[in-house]
């Protein structure tokens, strides 16, 4: 199906793998805490149990690398039966602080592809994720500049979608979302009559991704890179 994106008024990125890598590091530290907690069970079972915590908490923490630790913490806890050394929770704090101030490494093509568009489009972030982490990370960045505004969402369901278009004052057919993530950011705004462009990122988290049987007859644009849009656009 072909795609107008001739109404288009106002652009959305996501944030994390989309104009910056994310995830890896998200994966990283999980494989540092299954060998800290190698002693109370298998690598396997620990996985498994780090994504059941992760799932379970969302709805008290949201997304982010804070909650992100306290799941790690809680599961450090419970899979040692509270037995496990204060040394080992505190190497779990210290991970989690690395990650707030990983150097901010771009997606190649961001920049270029943001300053072509910012010149004809109201540009936006609309991110999950803890607030003075992504404030921070977008400062670190450098393409604050490019941005006439910045949302970061608890979650990105179609009422959260509405909530920014209504403050925007853009119509579902004028907005245009660009993510990397099929379930956050390009069902809900395909259900809701937007448009949507899915750049995959080579990891993506368990909770984000989606049954083929959930895409059918789902109109949106797949593109291998950011760079890719200045042929759309």
């Amino acid at each position: 199906m072909e795609i107008n994106y001739k109404d288009v008024k106002v652009i959305a990125f996501d944030a994390d793998d989309t104009l910056w890598v994310n995830e890896p590091y998200f994966r990283n530290v999980e494989h540092e805490v299954a060998k800290l907690l190698a002693p109370y069970e298998t690598l396997n079972k620990i996985h498994q149990e780090i994504y059941r915590v992760e799932i379970a908490n969302l709805h008290y923490y949201g997304y982010g690398i804070k909650p992100f630790i306290l799941s790690m913490i809680e599961l450090a806890l419970d899979i040692s039966n509270h037995q496990v050394a204060p040394s080992v929770i505190t190497k779990i704090l210290d991970l989690g602080k690395e990650m707030l101030f990983t150097p901010i490494e771009l997606l190649p093509g961001v920049e270029e592809i943001l300053a072509v568009l910012s010149k004809k489009y109201k540009l936006i972030v609309a991110t999950k994720g803890d607030l003075l982490d992504q404030e921070r990370k977008l400062e670190k960045s450098g393409l604050l500049s490019y941005f006439h505004h910045v949302e970061v969402m608890s979650d990105k369901k179609e009422a959260d979608y509405q909530k920014i278009m209504k403050r925007l004052e853009v119509a579902p057919s004028e907005f245009l979302m660009i993510g990397n993530s099929l379930r956050s950011d390009v069902l809900p705004l395909v259900n809701m009559g937007s448009k949507a462009i899915h750049i995959p990122f080579h990891t993506t988290w368990l909770h984000e991704q989606v049954e083929h049987s959930e895409l059918s007859d789902t109109a949106y644009k797949t593109l291998q890179s950011v760079s890719e849009l200045s042929s759309i656009f």
